[in-house]
Parts: structure tokens; sequence; C-alpha cells
């Protein structure tokens, strides 16, 4: 398909010397300000700038400049990439790059996909954003292909398929350029699928290698799941990994077990649920560690593993952090998986009562007990939709401190017995939405990853539900379902400014700098998994409607 160009002039002013994104800048795009060239602002998934211009002080000056229609109604999820004066976003229908200072549109690349392939996607048809490097900007679809397009035209270079989209299997994720491969992980753990991570060849877009999450028979892990039960095992990886470039390691988190009810599928289960730590050119598993063997609630360990260097204990320790689904947030040695500390970071947890640091396990609560026990329902804390969802936490690595979007959301939990049926879901439980206690839904969180203990809070009644950006000017910034943009206090979580955008945030906002000016760009678009399943008919009132829009000082 040929894009559609809309300015030959900014094309030429922009694009020329667009190639030159090498390696070498991809591994220090966490601490440079004139590009954003990686989902998460870097390799380390820190999303934290250095950048100063925008602070405390100066964010009452912050105004929308331009605008910039993506034409769409569904969830808006990308995060934008910025390299030499032009923005890159994605949506399920389109990729598109805009002059990042005039919000003009340069080219726009439609996708076009088969009747039906729209139908199979858990929790909203989005698309999480692209990869660049090399005058390539990658992404994926949700027919399960992986494509390549020329980032100063948008002609497509190549498309690969990695699976058929029919059993259930689709791609929301934004690829991971690791040592000169792009990776990609699979979606589709409610449908009865065997979830995977990809790699693929950069220039032809051949298949490299494939890591299967769900351990066959006759591989190690194997032995943890019982009869035939791999071959619908689920293990999505639909959220992109970190990489540390020093350890020659991928980090790549993968989601729950299929079907929901784990009383069929008796075992650990390897690797659903887990942080692989692979090799970017072979696939191959260095180390893994398994937050919640077994798991019968849907808390996927996808959500991102952020790396930083800092003490723990008194010794200095390069780790690998998330705040899991589960709960519980953890600190791991990223140079071989050692659990160093698991912490409760929100309340209400009643499925288990702590992490067992000898072994690493959960310690499984006595309703959970009785439930696998007996197959009683009881009222299940935090829901399937997790303490956290996907929703993206930054980590200022000076503070020590990492700032996320949580929620205090319970569901009624009865597993049943489970019917395959080829792209359809596999739960397995008898679902009848969330429960909400009195109070708030969510909370943005300032978090000690040591403690799991907040250091403050920001109430929301209708939950943050996109991801955080941190900055040295003292900012924690993210926006709300029902559209506002707004700018706290890193110290004390003050609100300092906030502006009306047109539709829900569920995206990521980032930060850049062009001709030593400091911008900052977000997606909004209502939809996603708290729209779809949250029954809050608050957000009945939000208008649909994908947009970009870049703020700066006047």
């Amino acid at each position: 398909m040929r894009p559609i160009a809309t300015s030959f002039v900014a094309t030429m002013l922009f694009c020329s010397g667009a190639n030159a994104q090498s390696a070498q800048d991809l591994i220090d795009d966490h601490k440079t300000n004139d590009a954003v060239l990686t989902n998460g602002m870097g390799y380390n998934l820190q999303r934290y700038s250095s950048m100063t211009g925008i602070n405390k002080e100066t964010v009452k000056d912050l105004v929308p400049i331009w605008s910039y229609s993506l034409a769409t109604d569904r969830g808006e999820e990308s995060q934008p990439l910025f390299y030499k004066g032009i923005l890159y976003v994605t949506s399920h229908a389109k990729t598109v790059a805009v002059n990042a200072i005039t919000g003009r549109e340069i080219w726009n690349q439609p996708l076009e996909y088969e009747k039906g392939a729209l139908g199979i996607a858990c929790c909203g048809i989005v698309n999480r954003g692209a990869a660049i490097y090399e005058g390539k900007l990658f992404r994926t679809t949700l027919d399960a292909h992986v494509i390549a397009l020329d980032i100063g035209t948008g002609e497509e270079l190549w498309r690969s398929k990695a699976t058929d989209y029919r059993d259930g299997y689709s791609f929301t994720v934004a690829p991971l350029v690791a040592d000169g491969v792009v990776i990609t992980g699979i979606s589709g753990g409610e449908y009865g699928t065997r979830g995977f991570i990809d790699g693929w060849d950069v220039e032809s877009g051949e298949h490299s290698w494939r890591r299967y999450t769900v351990a066959s028979p006759d591989e190690p892990g194997g032995d943890t799941w019982p009869g035939e039960t791999w071959k619908r095992g689920g293990a999505p990886a639909w959220l992109t990994g970190s990489y540390d470039p020093e350890l020659g390691l991928v980090y790549w988190g993968t989601g729950n077990g299929g079907p929901w009810n784990a009383e069929v599928r008796k075992g650990d289960n390897l690797y659903i649920d887990s942080v692989l730590a692979i090799r970017p050119k072979t696939g191959e598993l260095v180390w893994y560690y398994q937050f919640s063997p077994n798991d019968p609630y849907d808390y996927d360990g996808t959500n991102e593993l952020i790396l930083a260097d800092m003490k723990v204990d008194g010794r200095d320790r390069k780790v690998v952090m998330q705040a899991n689904r589960n709960g519980f947030f953890y600190v791991l040695d990223r140079t071989d998986g050692e659990l160093l500390k698991a912490n409760a970071f929100v309340p209400d947890i009643n499925w288990a009562d702590g992490i067992d640091m000898k072994s690493g396990r959960p310690i499984e609560s006595e309703l959970t007990k009785k439930m696998r026990a007996t197959g009683e329902a009881f009222m299940l804390w935090p829901a399937a939709i997790g303490g956290k969802n996907w929703s993206p936490m930054a980590f200022d690595p000076d503070k020590g401190v990492a700032y996320a979007n949580t929620l205090r959301i319970g569901m009624r939990y009865e597993p049943v017995e489970p019917v395959y049926r080829r792209g359809t879901f596999y739960f397995g439980i008898n679902f009848t939405g969330f429960s909400y206690k009195d109070g708030a839904r969510g909370y943005l969180r300032a978090i000690d990853p040591l403690t799991g203990k907040a250091k403050w809070e920001v109430p929301s009644d209708i939950p943050f539900y996109g991801g955080v950006l941190a900055t040295a000017g003292g900012l924690v910034i993210t926006g709300a379902q029902t559209g506002e943009m707004y700018a706290f206090d890193a110290d004390d979580g003050s609100k300092l400014w906030e502006y009306q955008t047109s539709s829900g945030i569920v995206s990521s906002p980032i930060t850049w700098q062009h001709e030593g000016k400091q911008y900052i760009t977000i997606v909004s678009g209502i939809g996603a998994g708290y729209v779809l399943f949250g029954g809050d008919e608050r957000l009945s009132s939000v208008p649909v409607g994908g947009a970009m829009t870049t703020f700066a000082l006047h």
C-alpha cells in the first residue's frame, strides 16, 4: 500500500539525513533529550527525563501548541517516537509521521485488515507504538503481522506474518530493537493460545527465532503442565521488554495461564507470569523468575520491567523491578534473577499473605486454598485487572522513587469447567464484572521500590489508566480517562497544572527537546480495559476520538 503524503516540503525538510539511528543511538536514548527512539524513553523503561526547562515553577505557563487528529474512535495507547523534528505515532488503523513543531502531517500509512480480524482482541482494539532503527519504523498489527516502514516516506518495506490470528492471536505490542534484532511478543492469552516471543531480521523481515513461553513436554519445564494442557497454556507476551546492552540480556514479561481456572492445569505452568532473561540474537533463555506459579487470577507478569542500579541492603545491585498485577512490587538482581525484595504496593490483597523470600513463591491465603479445594466463589482483591494494569510507571533514578497509576478494584471469582472453541474466550471462570469499595478506585502513587510503601498518593475516583512520565524538573505527568492531563509535584503529589484534552487518556506522555526548547506530547483517545470491563457509566459521556497534542511553555 502506498502512503498518503500530505506535505512534500515538510518531508524534504525534516527527513533528510533521517537514516542515522544506530545501535548506539538506541543505547543512549535514555540520556538523550533531542530524540525519543524507544518505547519507555530508553532501554531501561524508566520514562524519566533529565530536562528541567518545564519544572515546578514554569509548568503554569505550559500551553498546547497544536493538536493532530488520528481520526479514530478506539482506545489510543501508543507512545510516540521523536527524531529529527518528526513525531511518529501508531494506532490500530494506521501509522503517521507529523511535523513536531507545526503538527502538520508528513505521511500517513493506513492498514487494511481481513473482515473479522479486529474481532479477536481481548482488551481493546489498540496498538502501543513503534520501534525505530537505521531508517526503518517497525510496528505490529492486530492480525499478527510485523511491518517495517521507511521513516522518510512511510513506504512499506516488508511485512511478516507471525501466526494465524483466527486461532486467537494478535499483536498490540510496540517492538523492541535490541542488538540489531526486532523483537515482538504475542497477545491472546484468553483464547487458548500458546504464547511466544519472536526475533525478526531487521533488513528482510525473515523470522530469526521463536521462544515459546509455554514449555512443551520435550523442553525444560514441560513437566509443569499435565497432559496436553501446554498446547493452550497462554503466557502471552504483550508488553515491550527492556534491554541491558552491557549484560546482553532482554527482559520480557509473560502473562496468565490458560484457562484462568488453574485446577485443570495443576503445576507451576512454566513460564506463565514470569520474567524471562533472553539473548536478543538467539532467544536463548538465560534465567527466569516466576511471580505467580499456577496463577488462577489472570495476574499477568507482563508489566514493564524497569532497569536501574541501586543499593539494596547496603550493596550495589543491578536490578530489574516490576509492580506486578498480583499487588506485589518485585526487585530482582538482573544478572541472575535473584529475588531481592517483594512487598505489597496496594491495600486489600487477599489472595496471598506475602511472598516467601527463600523460595520466591507467594504464600497463598486461606481464601485461595479454600477456592482451590472446593471451587467455592469468593471476593478477590485485587481483581484480574490487577493492583496495577499495563499502564507504564516511571522511575526517578536520583530520588529512587517509582511513580505508578495503581488500582483498587476487586471481583467475584468463581471457577467453572472451561470449554475451548477456536478464536473465542477460554476463561474457565464465571466472570460477572468488577467490584468496588467506597472511595477512590485508583491512586497515583510515589512508591519506594524496596518497601512497596507510598511516599504520597493522589486518589482518583475514576482510576488513571495511562502511563506516567517523571522529570528532573520535579514533575510527574500523567492523564485521566476523563481527558485531563496533569502535572504533579514529584515531592509531595500536589497538583501544579492541568489541561483538558479532547478525549480520555490511556497512553503514555513523552518529553523531548528541539533546538534547545522542551516539549511534551501525549496521545488521547478513550478506550481499553477499564472502559470495556469496568462498568463505569460515568465514562459514557467522554468523547471518543484519537488525537496527539504537543505542549510547550509560552
